[in-house]
């Protein structure tokens, strides 16, 4: 009987112990499985197949350290939704540890640019930037790994991300530390944003404006590169305008986008644009389709990967979050 009763205390304890832990910290599963049924087209040549749209899944969590000060972490695996396949790096699109507080937030590990978030990505509306009909022509200069980052504390809308990849290679290119620097400003119904990112001779600088009124929602963003996509191709200017209509459950979205030429590579221009529409059967559940061109010229091969071939999709698919 004595032992049956040291067993029962021992087994509160651990119970009281396990309690105390999870009230100070949580951990959360999130995902996305994103699949579309495409007709796609690169130059004649024409593909009807499944495709995966930046599918997920994902492990955060952050501890109450007291005083304000919270640590926190995110990893995050991408997978291919129409055979199974894992990511090549498990943890590719986001392996994290971060110190938040008062004073901002520091994050040590491999995540997605700012900037990119601060520009095309906040324009991007119908499909998330994922899959055949994301933007093709956004210069992404900064590495996502290696990264050493500072956010700071929101001042009256404005917050700003800075950020540095150490190189941990010996020559070239991938020898040199990479910078990255993003501003977003909310005024209300107005939202704007700014990000430069530099490695060595290559870097861009973009701007973003979205405005909201009743149902519609217009944005877009210029961008100037350098030698991004073009080794020496010298400099090329962007652009991309979006809009969407929600209505109910219904989202109608179109979005245009420009790249010119570089300076160095005469035809190397290129025009996308892109008819959606969603219908959210849930806040976590919608199916949509999307129609999606890309006009290449003699030297361009944005999304076909063949210079001159133009390439399109017609596309249905089936988003779900968790």
């Amino acid at each position: 009987m004595q032992k049956t009763n040291r067993l029962a205390l021992a087994v509160l304890a651990l119970l009281g112990t396990t309690t105390a832990a999870f009230a100070q910290s949580s951990v959360t599963l999130y995902g996305r499985v994103n699949t579309t049924v495409e007709r796609q087209e690169v130059g004649n040549v024409k593909t009807t197949g499944l495709f995966n749209n930046s599918s997920r899944f994902g492990f955060k969590g952050s501890e109450d350290l007291g005083g304000g000060l919270k640590a926190g972490f995110q990893l995050e695996s991408g997978f291919n939704s129409d055979t199974g396949a894992s990511a090549t790096t498990f943890f590719g699109r986001q392996s994290e540890v971060n110190l938040s507080g008062g004073f901002g937030a520091v994050r040590l590990g491999r995540f997605t640019a700012e900037s990119y978030y601060a520009t095309a990505d906040y324009v991007s509306m119908h499909n998330h930037d994922t899959g055949s009909s994301s933007d093709a022509f956004y210069a992404y200069v900064m590495p996502d790994a290696n990264k050493i980052a500072y956010r700071t504390p929101t001042f009256g809308g404005l917050t700003v991300d800075a950020a540095v990849a150490l190189h941990e290679q010996p020559t070239g290119r991938a020898g040199k530390n990479a910078f990255d620097l993003a501003a977003n400003y909310n005024l209300g119904a107005l939202a704007l944003g700014a990000g430069y990112s530099k490695q060595g001779d290559v870097n861009q600088f973009a701007a973003r404006a979205l405005y909201t009124f009743g149902a519609f929602t217009v944005g877009g963003y210029v961008q100037r590169d350098e030698d991004a996509y073009v080794l020496n191709g010298g400099k090329r200017n962007t652009f991309r305008l979006a809009g969407a209509y929600n209505l109910g459950a219904s989202e109608f979205h179109v979005n245009v986008g420009r790249a010119g030429e570089y300076k160095n590579l005469n035809d190397s221009d290129a025009t996308q644009y892109t008819l959606g529409y969603n219908y959210n059967l849930s806040k976590r559940t919608k199916v949509y389709g999307y129609y999606t061109h890309v006009n290449n010229s003699r030297n361009a091969n944005y999304q076909s990967g063949v210079a001159g071939a133009d390439f399109s999709s017609v596309a249905v698919g089936i988003r779900h979050n968790f």
